[in-house]
């Protein structure tokens, strides 16, 4: 591959996963970086990555995933969840976490400090709840990104049923909801899908330029 073009025209969302092929702990961990290093809205992260290795885990979830058996075959099932709640606990927590890492003074924090409060106090629940969904997309999108610079396969799901996947796993009880499902793998020789070209927009339909 010549460039950042040619592999992202390598990537495609995988319809068959070879399940003989298992990837590594060390890509695995790449992936886990690749989640975390992810920008969120404030940096506040309000996201968590389940990663699932156990195929019989993995094959009770097919009901929950309108019969897609991408999420058995897959060498890992990625599911990206949001957290349930999100008050001044999580705004605290961060910035405790920047005066540890940066030395930055509470004198310095304190204005943005109090302007985060103040937003998730008086926002509404629903409205907290959709902005926690889309800092998970960003987070799928780059997960995609960086598991086509990794030559893993992948194929993003909104295509579940959440509750199904909440019961299974727990979620409920970790004080999370899961919003979007990525299995990740290897391709199997014989997925069709494979080889199809890409039907996207030419670039003059899809891009705006201002000079």
């Amino acid at each position: 591959m010549k460039n950042s073009v040619d592999i992202l025209n390598w990537r495609y969302a995988t319809k068959k996963f070879d399940n003989t092929k298992i990837i590594s702990e060390e890509k695995i961990t790449i992936l886990k970086h690749a989640f975390n290093l992810t920008a969120t809205s404030y940096g506040l992260q309000p996201i968590k990555l389940v990663i699932i290795k156990n195929k019989k885990i993995q094959q009770s979830l097919i009901p929950h995933s309108f019969n897609q058996n991408q999420v058995a075959q897959a060498s890992h099932l990625f599911v990206l969840c949001i957290e349930n709640k999100i008050d001044k606990n999580n705004v605290e927590a961060y910035f405790n976490k920047v005066k540890k890492v940066r030395g930055t003074s509470d004198e310095i924090l304190q204005p943005f400090k109090n302007v985060m409060l103040n937003s998730f106090e008086n926002q509404e629940e629903d409205k907290t709840t959709e902005w926690c969904k889309q800092q998970a997309y960003i987070a799928l999108g780059n997960l995609m990104t960086v598991c086509a610079f990794e030559k893993i396969d992948s194929c993003p799901m909104e295509g579940f049923i959440p509750t199904g996947y909440d019961e299974l796993l727990g979620l409920k009880e970790k004080g999370l909801s899961s919003v979007l499902v990525l299995p990740v793998g290897y391709r199997a020789d014989d997925d069709m899908f494979a080889d199809f070209k890409k039907v996207r927009k030419d670039l003059a339909e899809s891009i705006i330029e201002i000079n």
